[in-house]
Parts: C-alpha cells; sequence; structure tokens
C-alpha cells in the first residue's frame, strides 16, 4: 500500500485491505470521515472536497489497478468513499437514522448491482491492455463511475421516499 501515493488513496487509507467486505469496509471509513470532517467543512468545502477527489480518485484508482494488474481489484474502495461521501454530503443535515439508511441502500446497490449500476460496472471490463493503451485509464474510471450510479440511484430511493 505504502509503495505509491496512489495505492494509500485508492485502497482508502487500508481499509480496502480487509480480508472480509472490503467494500464495505471502505464505506463505513467513509462515513467516519465525514463525521469527523462535517464540523470543519463547510457545505461548499465539501463540494469542492468531493469535486477533486473525483479525478483524483480516477487516477489513483487507475493507477493501483495497473499496479496490481486487475481491472477492478476489490481492494480499491476510493469509489465507495467518493460516491459515499457524495450521498452524505446530499441528504445533509440529517440525523444517524437518515445516514444508516443511506448506508444501506448504498451497499445494496453496490453490491447487487441492480439496473444502471450493473450497466456502469460493465461499461469498461471488456478493455484489453494488451491491445487498448488507454485500457488502464479507461478501468479507472469505471471502478469510479459504477459507484458514482449506486450513489445517484441512493439518491434517488431517498427522494422518493422523503416526498411519499
Amino acid at each position: 500500500m505504502l509503495s505509491h501515493p496512489a495505492h494509500v488513496l485508492a485502497l482508502g487509507f487500508g481499509s480496502g485491505l480487509s480480508p472480509k467486505a472490503p467494500g464495505t469496509m471502505g464505506t463505513l471509513w467513509a462515513w467516519l470521515a465525514f463525521w469527523v470532517l462535517q464540523p470543519l467543512l463547510t457545505e461548499v468545502q465539501w463540494g469542492l472536497v468531493i469535486a477533486a477527489s473525483v479525478p483524483l480518485g480516477w487516477w489513483a484508482c487507475t493507477v493501483t489497478a495497473r499496479h496490481l494488474r486487475v481491472l477492478d481489484p476489490g481492494s480499491i474502495v476510493w469509489d465507495e468513499v467518493v460516491a459515499f461521501w457524495l450521498v452524505l454530503w446530499l441528504i445533509s443535515p440529517t440525523g444517524f437514522a437518515g445516514q444508516l439508511a443511506a448506508f444501506a441502500l448504498f451497499r445494496f446497490f453496490d453490491a447487487v448491482k441492480p439496473g444502471p449500476v450493473a450497466w456502469a460496472d460493465q461499461l469498461f471490463h471488456d478493455v484489453d491492455p494488451a491491445s487498448d493503451p488507454a485500457a488502464w485509464r479507461k478501468a479507472g474510471w469505471g471502478i469510479m463511475l459504477d459507484d458514482l450510479v449506486a450513489a445517484f440511484c441512493v439518491l434517488l430511493v431517498l427522494a422518493l421516499w422523503r416526498s411519499w
């Protein structure tokens, strides 16, 4: 993990190295980090952090996947971190119960990958690093994309629930 700065970020500061459910551990790390940073950052600053985290995550996921020689390694969890930060930021202010519901929905959409999440997940899985010079960049974007789609699905469900 410490051999390259991209690895530290992509592996969620070690949370992705969990032998069991690394995606869940990454999402829990994101929730804890949000809880710690929320009083320190304004809404605008959170927006800027999340906006910067997407291209930074694309780079970190690309580098780490290339170094691991796997198009979508399970240990890469920065995608969960950024996507769950986006959810928490957009549903704030909300209490623990609302955040827990968001966590459960996010884990459902990320793990089960229904509909548009499955489409986003498969979008770049057929790239071939041997024949496509942009394969690793595509893989890095693919790693990020399915979790961002899962985040939007969570936000849609929560918006529908609130309006009902």
